[in-house]
């Protein structure tokens, strides 16, 4: 799979875009706030309709405008079209000339894992990242994984709605509650079969990157040990009080633990590092082993930061693509590591929202 053309219309800081890329390897050149990592969140946002940066909608916007545009052919089992326009008053996706209806029957039409700096929440940050993480990977490789939790989450967004009330429907309350019972079961027992084979594939490709002898564990802890049905019936009270749903898939966590010891609070920043690393070259790998291709990878600045120990852990991934004919998009400020791949490079010069090719 590869992106073979993008387009950009006042996207971030780029007018006006129109280049093509082959398979291989794509390194982008420039200083800072020059559009290197604009470009991987313009391919980011066509495979998961959302910035990696966290940026709303009206934040992609070029200074001064009103819209953006952002399209791409891709290659890959089949050819596609995909074309995405936002403003304030209209939003509209296209594939393959036909408006998308269904967020399920778009998403892993294209398929990117990006690492950048932001990836250190996985490990820091709140369970939310977490579970967004989880969630992301199953929606691009179960089909049926998305829809269930847009119902999940619509039951819970109602079921918080009625428990504002000062008196509540309870028939109401009820109905939703049994939505979120179904749902939510079948969300956990998705996240219940992925966590164990994402777990080892995590385990192995932090050994490879540390060489330490620590061993890194993941658990999946769902907010509830038993019956979801039964733990909502049991704090029907709380929530009363609190005004909130407390159990559900909501509110799970995948657990990280270094030598069986929460990575977020004993881990040194350098380990903290790696697992993030480490958690996207599972993602990588899992997405690869169900789809028989592996997803883009956008590399945005973060090589730089590893010694060589944890940069060599990291070259069978690139090895990977390059075998398989995948894509590989790289920024940095100036060529210091990419030497160390030995391998070819289609350079870039990004300066001012404009891309040239080195060479």
């Amino acid at each position: 799979m590869y992106v073979a053309h993008l387009r950009l219309r006042d996207f971030r800081n780029y007018p006006r875009l129109d280049v093509d890329f082959s398979p291989g390897f794509h390194l982008l050149l420039g200083d800072n706030a020059q559009g290197k990592t604009n470009l991987l969140e313009a391919i980011y946002l066509l495979a998961t309709l959302r910035s990696f940066r966290g940026a709303s909608s009206e934040q992609l916007v070029r200074h001064g405008q009103r819209w953006y545009f952002v399209g791409c052919n891709l290659v890959g089992p089949a050819r596609h079209d995909i074309k995405l326009f936002w403003s304030a008053t209209q939003r509209k996706l296209t594939l393959d000339g036909q408006d998308v209806r269904r967020l399920a029957d778009y998403l892993g039409t294209l398929r990117a894992v990006v690492f950048c700096s932001e990836d250190l929440q996985l490990v820091k940050g709140p369970a939310s990242r977490r579970r967004r993480f989880m969630d992301l990977l199953l929606s691009q490789t179960q089909p049926t994984y998305l829809p269930t939790l847009q119902r999940y989450m619509r039951a819970v967004r109602a079921r918080n709605a009625l428990l504002k009330h000062a008196i509540v429907d309870e028939a109401a309350l009820d109905g939703f509650t049994n939505e979120v019972v179904r749902a939510g079961n079948e969300i956990m027992k998705q996240r219940r079969n992925l966590a164990p084979k994402l777990g080892e594939m995590l385990r192995l490709a932090y050994r490879n990157m540390s060489g330490a002898p620590e061993e890194l564990r993941t658990i999946y802890k769902p907010s509830v040990d038993g019956d979801l049905a039964v733990a909502l019936a049991q704090s029907r009270q709380r929530e009363r009080v609190q005004r909130i749903t407390l159990f559900g898939p909501h509110r799970d966590d995948l657990v990280l633990l270094l030598d069986d010891k929460p990575a977020s609070v004993y881990a040194s920043e350098g380990q903290k590092r790696t697992i993030a690393l480490a958690m996207k070259m599972a993602q990588t790998e899992y997405v690869t082993a169900l789809t028989g291709s592996p997803p883009i990878l956008l590399i945005d600045d973060v090589m730089g930061e590893l010694d060589n120990k944890r940069r060599a852990g990291f070259l069978p991934l690139l090895e990977l693509a390059r075998k398989s004919g995948g894509q590989v998009f790289l920024t940095c400020t100036a060529e210091n590591w990419p030497h160390d791949l030995a391998l070819d490079l289609t350079r870039w010069r990004v300066q001012n929202g404009r891309l040239s090719k080195v060479g």
